[in-house]
């Protein structure tokens, strides 16, 4: 249980915060050289002429800096044996966090220009720590350093190998495998590569975001007694980190008198001769200490710093720290920022924490990539439930089925349905709702049984595996059979499937046919299994497992249903099957479209390239030219990663055109399929993939591939019950098909509520609808026209006014379509039927089969 629910947190997170972490990853690594690459794109300015005399002591470097720049100074950075340009900071206007800032030279007190590539770093800066939303930014970065750490420890967890001691499970990745196991290889070896390091940033990075986390490292590392440093007082921070704070006041006292002959006397006693760089920090009014963080020549690294306060107005030291006399967890406080940047541990460190922060993008990419799959395979498994009823009893056949990412219960659910074919009872269980006795009781048995990683069970077997895996029981009067699903290239293929067939032979069950391994989703393989089932089963032969194919049914007329709309264009399409074609609906059924994209975007798109679409590639085994090949791809507009690539391997690298689901919105008896389908248009004017191609590119008399998706739950009830159909926008598809059958059985207590932008232009299927008005096939319409009065009124506003009927209604019996969309129309729906009959009452509606809902 454990670890389903920190796996559940651990994907729930990556799909949420992985994003801004790929982005404080990147944006990090861009900042973490920004010294070098500054003094490198700027030689001239920011590479400084070493005198013999030595830096300007601060006096001087004050008074030329103010008389240049007519601004007061309140903070200098100076590296005093080098030719590094210093730095130098302003007093902040009235109400502003942080003043202006200049490079100078720091033995002439020279002001040098703006280099070339500081906003860059800036806006580098900004994104990382802010987003550049400034504090609202800020609360998502410190949120998502929090999710930083969950990551790390969680994922050590789930992917804790069997073979924990063995260096090679941790660290080696195996780049002969592909798909999934080569996503899940990279996502789990990488991560162990960089946990240390985005361990060390994010418990490092804290300390800037939550004050709470800063208070609490300042009383565990520091030296001082607890409650002798201030509260809020920010440690291990250098070269102007954290000056100032967002909230704070102005600061009110007398005017602040600097005597910078005596202070720089006391920095030079206090340092002694090997003063390396000091930074100077005045504070805002008199009254108050200033602040000297100093580096000697021999610090152990960049961030070593010693700190000084002194009274600004003599020089007089109040308080001296050294690094080198702190203790060593003082010296980490310290070191926080040199820690987090990777200073600490020299230019190796420095380059691989950027290393790191690099491959940050790699998780988010990989984790979307195994959390998509995972739904791909449960949607899957759905299809093969489709239709499939269980039985129980001892004579039925018991199929368990363990499954990591979906597909062995998927295969669990076809051998069911093979066996339910051949006149066989069967019942279907995870193994997690097994035990011993289960087993015993049961006189025949199918195991599907996926291995995860090297050998290991999946997550939902693993109870299973400890628990009834680990205890003897008499299974003498069990037969079985085991379909193994693998991986050939770990070690311990099939690990899983083999011990459990190894215990239900030891426990004296006998096989019904020798196990079934499969490497990789093998096709062979999994026909072997099917072969092996027709033969104990008695049953006749099954074409090989596989999803329904598309069948290229015909576009036969479209029709605009709304011109001169406010809203977006929505039109009636009508396609007509293909000869021999076996799809045949049911009111409320959806069909699954694969679009195309159209023939100018694909052009523009080669254009814009400098691609030839006449170039062959090969796809699905047909030779064809590159321009036909793309009408199946998602045509990116981020042409980086394609750049210099062939025309074979630039098809194979762009994603294939996901199907779209559409509401049939008329019965098979009327000899064609009509769907309703609205106009996405974009704002720079460009129409949607899938609604483009059907509404505006396609031509009348061309292709279109369909299949058949069954959608029972939305399928009219068989019992003569009153009907309310409830649904906005083009939703009215669904609705109309529900209606047309209702009708056609002479059903006649039917109420449609609709909704629309205007009855002028949006009330779709209007004379129909009117028409069965007229003849009492529909005993009631409330149209919302949600554009028609000043005041808008949507489908729920007339729910809601026509309450006491909606109860009389449900008190005879009445069943409640929905059909729409989610947002807006669906979710106020629910709210007002809520409102009207209570929670309890509309969730035994939904338990009785008398709420169904089709939303999008």
């Amino acid at each position: 249980m454990l670890k389903k629910t920190l796996f559940q947190l651990h994907w729930l997170f990556g799909i949420s915060a992985g994003l801004v972490l790929a982005l404080m990853g990147v944006t990090g690594a861009a900042y973490s050289f920004q010294e070098e690459i500054l003094r490198l794109l700027n030689p001239e300015s920011l590479t400084v002429q070493v005198r013999d005399g030595g830096v300007l002591p601060p006096a001087e470097l004050v008074s030329k800096i103010e008389a240049a720049e007519g601004k007061k100074v309140s903070g200098l950075w100076v590296e005093t044996n080098n030719d590094h340009a210093a730095r130098v900071f302003f007093t902040p206007p009235p109400g502003e966090r942080r003043g202006p800032w200049r490079y100078f030279d720091p033995y002439t007190g020279e002001l040098l220009e703006e280099p070339i590539g500081q906003q860059f770093f800036g806006l580098m800066l900004q994104l990382h720590r802010f987003l550049a939303m400034g504090e609202f930014g800020k609360q998502i970065t410190a949120a998502s350093t929090l999710i930083l750490v969950f990551f790390c420890l969680s994922g050590l967890y789930l992917r804790w190998p069997r073979k924990a001691t063995s260096w090679r499970a941790w660290l080696t990745l195996d780049w002969s495998r592909k798909g999934r196991s080569f996503n899940w290889d990279l996502h789990a070896v990488a991560g162990t590569w960089c946990l240390v390091f985005y361990l060390l940033a994010a418990l490092t990075g804290l300390f800037w975001s939550y004050e709470w986390y800063r208070e609490g490292l300042n009383r565990l590392l520091s030296d001082a007694p607890a409650g002798q440093h201030k509260p809020g007082e920010r440690r291990g921070e250098g070269r102007g980190e954290g000056r100032g704070r967002p909230g704070q006041q102005a600061p009110s006292g007398p005017p602040l008198v600097v005597d910078y002959d005596a202070v720089w006397k006391s920095i030079r006693e206090t340092a002694g001769p090997g003063l390396s760089a000091y930074n100077l920090r005045l504070p805002p009014v008199g009254g108050q200490p200033a602040q000297v963080f100093y580096l000697l020549e021999d610090a152990a690294h960049p961030r070593a710093l010693n700190q000084i306060n002194l009274d600004p107005a003599t020089g007089k030291v109040a308080r001296s720290e050294r690094y080198t006399d702190k203790s060593f967890k003082a010296q980490l406080l310290t070191s926080i920022y040199a820690l987090h940047v990777g200073e600490y541990f020299g230019l190796p460190g420095r380059i691989l924490v950027m290393l790191a922060s690099l491959t940050m993008p790699l998780f988010f990419v990989t984790g979307w990539l195994l959390y998509l799959d995972r739904r791909r395979k449960k949607r899957a498994v759905k299809a093969a439930r489709g239709g499939l009823a269980e039985a129980g009893g001892d004579d039925a056949w018991l199929i368990g089925f363990a499954s990591q990412s979906g597909f062995a219960e998927q295969l669990a659910w076809q051998s069911a349905s093979q066996l339910q074919a051949a006149g066989l009872p069967v019942r279907v269980e995870p193994l997690a709702a097994l035990d011993g006795g289960t087993l015993a009781q049961a006189r025949n048995a199918l195991f599907v049984v996926s291995t995860f990683g090297d050998g290991e069970a999946p997550d939902n077997a693993r109870g299973f595996e400890r628990k009834v895996l680990g205890q003897a029981s008499q299974l003498a009067g069990l037969r079985f059979a085991v379909l193994a699903l693998g991986d050939r290239q770990y070690e311990q293929f099939c690990g899983f499937g083999r011990r459990l067939q190894a215990w239900l032979k030891g426990q004296g069950a006998s096989q019904l046919f020798d196990p079934v391994e499969v490497d990789n989703g093998d096709g062979g393989a999994l026909q072997h299994w099917q072969q092996q089932l027709t033969q104990v089963s008695g049953g006749v032969a099954l074409s090989p497992w596989s999803g329904p194919a598309f069948e290229s049914w015909t576009l036969e007329s479209r029709e605009h249903l709304n011109p001169g709309s406010q809203g977006e264009s929505t039109w009636m399409l009508r396609l007509r099957a293909p000869l021999g074609s076996q799809v045949d609906w049911q009111a409320g059924d959806l069909v699954e479209i694969l679009p195309r994209q159209a023939e100018p975007r694909i052009q523009a798109w080669l254009d814009r390239h400098g691609l030839d679409g006449d170039a062959q590639v090969e796809l699905d085994d047909v030779r064809q030219p590159l321009r036909q090949a793309l009408a199946g791809r998602l045509l990116t507009d981020s042409f980086e990663h394609l750049v210099g690539l062939q025309p074979q391997a630039l098809v194979q690298a762009l994603i294939g055109l996901s199907v779209r689901q559409y509401s049939i919105a008329s019965l098979a008896s009327d000899g064609v399929l009509e769907l309703i389908v609205r106009q996405e248009q974009h704002a720079d004017g460009s129409l949607g993939i899938a609604s483009g191609w059907l509404t505006h590119y396609l031509s009348v008399g061309a292709a279109v591939p369909l299949r058949l998706r069954r959608n029972s739950r939305f399928h009219l009830i068989d019992e003569d019950r009153p009907l309310i159909f409830i649904g906005n926008g083009t939703g009215l598809a669904g609705l109309r098909s529900l209606l047309k059958a209702a009708v056609a059985s002479g059903r006649q207590r039917n109420w449609l509520l609709f909704g629309e932008r205007n009855q002028a232009h949006d009330f779709y299927c209007r004379d129909e609808l009117q028409g069965w008005m007229a003849k009492g096939e529909l005993q009631r319409l409330d149209l919302a026209f949600s554009r028609d009065q000043a005041e808008k009124v949507y489908v729920q506003d007339r729910l809601r006014e026509a309450a006491g009927e909606l109860r009389a209604w449900l008190d005879e019996g009445a069943v409640i379509y929905v059909c729409g969309s989610l947002q807006g129309m669906a979710e106020g729906v629910d709210r007002v039927l809520r409102e009207i009959l209570g929670d309890e009452a509309l969730q035994q509606l939904n338990d009785d089969g008398r709420y169904r809902r089709d939303v999008y």
